[in-house]
């Protein structure tokens, strides 16, 4: 039997390896525990203490109150009226999907309000607060307050709320407000927008959006670990945006509207004094208020879908054939431009040749109007007279005086979305159509058909500037702007601009002219005629559809949407002018029974207060 000695000497020194080697990985983690505390401490000491600081302190925006909107006489047209919302801050809330549908149980949700909480969801932030249901009433409040331990990440939120008290009626002048998308968000100023959701997307409430918006606030509060504030360490208020005061008189916008009735169409009405916009229509209209928490899919449908376009501005975007409205310019024209003289006599037998040519170009009446100067011409609106006249000056002619008036251009209203009709010209057709410029054209533009096209508001503004003997003032909607810590202001009224006159007693015979449309025996709006005030107007009626040579236009046989548009400007008083009107109802048909009763009774509630 053998017995194994051990050998210390051995076992001695690989302990002593074993525990140099123990020392060295402590020194070594040592050293790494004490750089990493230099670095925390001393090289990052700043960053980690804002780090620290931005734990317990938040820097919260305050939203701006968005400005009011009045009518000339101080009626509220949009107002900020407090609700409350239901929210959710998505990162605070664990399980997301059974937290919506417990609240379903609560408070109605339906399925709009679900897919538009999603699609905000997609587009803001995790920590972002999410409307889920909007316009709480109390009892909904009241039952969301019990129960709000069981849902960590959910607040009721208290806000204000855009409103348009008048609804359709002033919809396409003010516009409305909506949540701010995707694309605006590359467009806007992050910082001014903080905590805003919301923002201007047509007329008024777009065209003036930085004056309505007003400047975000902040507030520094300090928080809890759960994040619910403990204190306010530091404020700085809001500023509130400013309000707008509007030339637009709501009670004449309503008289307006019921003028309408059933019919869809549009009218403008302008001080001629000034260019302000006393009424401007667009029937039917639409109820704004549908949009500003975002519209469901139905009901917008429903509004695009409809035949009647109640989305669609016709006052400014709206692009008509004039019609026998234009021929009062076209009178002008010739008169300024030494073409012809207001007595001289041309011969109408009813349809009018251009010479070596056989077609018909054809008067309204038939069997035609026989001799006539320029106010027998007017007020009967002989067609044959103004092919005449259109042949004799032609196309550059008419198309360089018309553009004075502001024909196939934009007035510079300041509401979004205006179009700038067409005033053709023979540049215009060989840039756009590749066609030279034809003779038979010519004298379609002579009676405000074929390729001219003109909106309600540019008529107006023309027939505001013929009411006031050339002075052509830009026409503008808002009135002026005030705010609680400024008086009110005149808003950027452009200056008049007057337009050349060759002479003035030119001006005169035109308006004579429009004057016996209403008060002649013979004119076309001879029912307008009353003993309170004078009215110098001119009916016009737009074909939808040509009528071939050989054919007749038979109204009763035509179903409505293809009829004749209805037409009338009109200006008032004749001797000192208080206000122009244009009116055009769609497929209306006679300019003198239908559109101009509707500018009398704007007109009458103007001047008469009836």
């Amino acid at each position: 039997m053998y017995v194994t000695l051990k050998d210390y000497l051995r076992e001695s020194r690989l302990f002593q390896s074993r525990a140099l080697i123990a020392a060295v990985l402590v020194v070594l983690v040592l050293a790494v525990l004490l750089t990493r505390l230099v670095v925390l401490q001393i090289v990052n000491h700043q960053h980690f203490t804002t780090l620290s600081q931005d734990n317990r302190v938040k820097v919260l925006p305050l939203p701006p109150t968005r400005g009011l909107i009045h009518d000339r006489n101080g009626l509220i047209l949009a107002q900020n009226l407090p609700t409350f919302s239901l929210e959710v801050i998505p990162e605070r809330v664990n399980d997301l999907a059974n937290t919506l549908q417990e609240l379903g149980k609560i408070v109605t949700i339906s399925e709009s309000d679900y897919k538009r909480f999603e699609q905000l969801r997609h587009q803001r932030r995790r920590f972002d607060s999410i409307p889920i249901r909007v316009r709480l009433d109390p009892e909904e409040v009241a039952r969301l307050t019990a129960n709000r331990h069981r849902f960590p990440g959910v607040e009721i939120e208290a806000k204000l709320l855009r409103h348009y008290p008048l609804e359709d009626k002033t919809a396409h002048v003010v516009g409305y407000v909506g949540r701010i998308n995707e694309q605006e968000l590359q467009t806007i100023d992050a910082s001014s927008y903080s905590g805003t959701s919301h923002i201007g997307k047509t007329g008024v409430e777009k065209y003036y959006e930085d004056t309505l918006h007003g400047k975000v606030g902040l507030q520094q509060v300090e928080v809890n670990a759960l994040g619910r504030i403990i204190r306010v360490l530091h404020s700085e208020p809001p500023v509130p945006g400013q309000n707008l005061r509007l030339s637009l008189d709501a009670g004449l916008q309503n008289a307006a509207i019921e003028a309408f009735g059933e019919e869809k169409g549009a009218a403008v009405a302008i001080d001629p004094r000034n260019g302000t916009i006393l009424a401007l229509v667009s029937h039917p209209g639409f109820d704004p208020n549908l949009f500003v928490e975002g519209i469901s899919a139905k009901e917008y449908a429903a509004l695009q879908q409809s035949e009647s376009k109640p989305l669609f501005n016709r006052a400014i975007r709206g692009q008509y054939p004039p019609g026998s409205t234009i021929k009062p310019f076209i009178g002008l024209a010739g008169l300024e431009t030494g073409t012809m003289s207001a007595s001289q006599k041309n011969y109408c037998p009813g349809f009018f040749q251009l010479p070596g040519h056989s077609h018909k170009y054809r008067d309204w009446r038939k069997g035609g109007h026989g001799g006539v100067n320029l106010e027998e011409a007017i007020t009967q609106s002989c067609d044959v007279y103004f092919y005449a006249l259109a042949h004799q000056m032609g196309i550059d002619r008419l198309h360089n005086f018309l553009s004075r008036f502001g024909f196939g251009q934009r007035t510079g209203v300041d509401i979004t979305g205006e179009r700038r009709g067409l005033l053709p010209s023979r540049e215009w057709k060989r840039e756009t159509r590749r066609q030279a410029w034809y003779p038979g054209e010519t004298l379609i533009v002579g009676i405000g058909q074929g390729y001219l096209l003109a909106t309600p508001l540019q008529l107006a503004h023309a027939t505001a500037t013929l009411a006031a003997r050339g002075m052509n003032y830009p026409p503008r909607v808002v009135e002026s702007i005030s705010s609680d810590y400024a008086s009110d202001a005149p808003s950027n009224i452009g200056k008049p601009n007057s337009l050349q006159q060759h002479g003035p007693g030119n001006w005169s015979k035109v308006i004579e002219s429009m004057a016996q449309v209403v008060e002649g025996q013979r004119g076309t709006a001879r029912s307008l005629k009353n003993d309170n005030y004078r009215i110098a107007g001119k009916t016009g009626t737009a074909q939808v559809f040509t009528v071939k040579q050989d054919e007749e236009y038979d109204e009763d046989k035509v179903e409505k949407k293809m009829r004749d548009h209805a037409l009338f400007i009109a200006f008032a008083p004749i001797e000192e002018p208080r206000i122009a009107v244009s009116v055009i109802v769609e497929n209306g048909g006679h300019g003198g029974s239908v559109a101009a009763p509707i500018a009398k009774r704007i007109m009458d509630y103007h001047l008469l207060g009836q």
